[in-house]
């Protein structure tokens, strides 16, 4: 039982994994997809608590999922792209990585669904996808490219390193 568990976590999170690290070219390494992983974990935790404060929520009780780790974590993609749009203007950047991280949310969530593991479920609110995807949230997932961008970035210039 626990060995069709952990095939089933491989497809899941491995593979894609890997098609996305050597896909076009573009190398992440583990350390730069476990710091992307724990900053999307940092900020869906503080995003969830923002939202309590505004329900009246005054415990500020924040919330993720495990799930949601390797999917952050691909997020790690931005630091080889974002030299190559070095040169495109910042709030183009932002539409680009906005809209990416929306298509891998789309993707990632129908693969979990499947499985009955999707941790989130967009349905019953105004401007979705298959419940899958926010488009109201497309301001934030813009402002979180930019953020993994800008980590990356001092990343690269050897602070997290």
């Amino acid at each position: 039982m626990f060995c069709d568990f952990f095939k089933y976590i491989c497809r899941i999170i491995a593979y894609p994994t890997c098609i996305v690290f050597f896909a076009g070219g573009l190398f992440m390494n583990w350390k730069t997809f476990f710091i992307c992983g724990l900053t999307g974990w940092c900020m869906e935790i503080l995003f969830t608590s923002l939202g309590g404060l505004l329900r009246g929520d005054l415990l500020l009780n924040g919330h993720t999922s495990i799930w949601m780790f390797p999917i952050y974590g691909l997020a790690a993609v931005i630091g080889p792209l974002s030299v190559r749009l070095r040169h495109w203007p910042v709030l183009l950047r932002g539409c680009f990585y906005g809209a990416g991280i929306m298509l891998v949310e789309f993707l990632s969530g129908s693969i979990l669904r499947l499985f009955s593991l999707c941790p989130w479920d967009y349905s019953k609110t105004p401007y979705n996808i298959s419940g899958l995807v926010r488009l109201d949230y497309f301001p934030v997932w813009f402002t979180a490219g930019l953020i993994f961008e800008y980590i990356l970035s001092q990343k690269k210039k050897h602070i997290l390193s």
